[in-house]
């Protein structure tokens, strides 16, 4: 049963460069609830990958706050459960919140199964043996255990992007963020890659995706953002943003990409 409980709240997230001149965000705000799969459109430079990074501080906001379990990771300190100030460990809050790239980010010298245990090994501590199993049963479940042994460059795009989603999962993350996972890929192997986060989905993970597929993110999304020129414009299910669209920033949006 999806809970409802608050995992991350965003107040006002503003990132600006060039003195303020160039505004990527400019004061978003928006709540994620576990089981949440959260999915960000609108055109190129709008802002969605900017917010999207925002989110575990691969992206240093200007101004605003992500508050992640009750933390304001924008902080450099915060005050513990017995009033303590405590030193913010932006690493600790990165190991729970999983990231996909348009580009796979594999290394090239290491075997697929090595790029999937390297991190539960080093930074978890992990037993390689339970690592390697743990490898192994995600490599099946996106229907690539024959794979373990291969090195990237052996692997088609698609391939690739699929190790690179569950490459993520090793780390057990509470939130998966996707940057336009399909981006780079060519037209037949978007497919493959989009269902495994259509099943990933409907394991209950939250999920917050940057993407330009449509037919994907009606189906699997279950609240839609909408954003251009740095700005939430319009939120709502996929049936409010693609059936009834209020904006006609979002209007003419649709009409070019449906």
């Amino acid at each position: 049963m999806e809970t409802r409980d608050e995992l991350i709240k965003v107040t006002d997230l503003k990132k600006h460069y060039k003195e303020g001149v160039l505004k990527a965000l400019d004061g978003v705000s928006t709540t994620i609830n576990k089981g949440d799969v959260l999915v960000i459109i609108g055109p190129s430079g709008s802002g969605k990958s900017t917010f999207l990074r925002s989110l575990n501080l691969l992206e240093v906001p200007t101004s605003g706050s992500v508050v992640f379990h009750g933390i304001d990771i924008t902080k450099k300190t915060y005050t513990d459960a017995e009033g303590k100030t405590v030193k913010l460990n932006i690493d600790e809050h990165r190991r729970r919140m999983g990231m996909v790239f348009q580009h796979f980010n594999l290394f090239p010298h290491m075997t697929i199964l090595d790029n999937m245990t390297l991190a539960p090994i080093k930074v978890r501590k992990m037993p390689r043996a339970e690592a390697e199993l743990k490898a192994f049963a995600l490599l099946k479940r996106v229907g690539l255990a024959d794979r373990a042994d291969a090195y990237p460059i052996q692997l088609s795009g698609g391939q690739k992007q699929r190790v690179a989603i569950v490459r993520a999962l090793m780390m057990e993350p509470e939130v998966m963020l996707f940057d336009e996972p399909t981006s780079a890929l060519d037209p037949e192997m978007v497919g493959e890659v989009l269902q495994v986060m259509t099943e990933l989905a409907k394991t209950g993970m939250t999920m917050v995706i940057v993407t330009h597929e449509m037919g994907f993110a009606r189906e699997v999304g279950k609240r839609i953002i909408f954003m251009d020129g740095g700005k939430m414009i319009e939120e709502g299910t996929p049936d409010q943003i693609f059936n009834h669209p209020q904006s006609p920033r979002l209007q003419d949006f649709l009409k070019k990409v449906l």
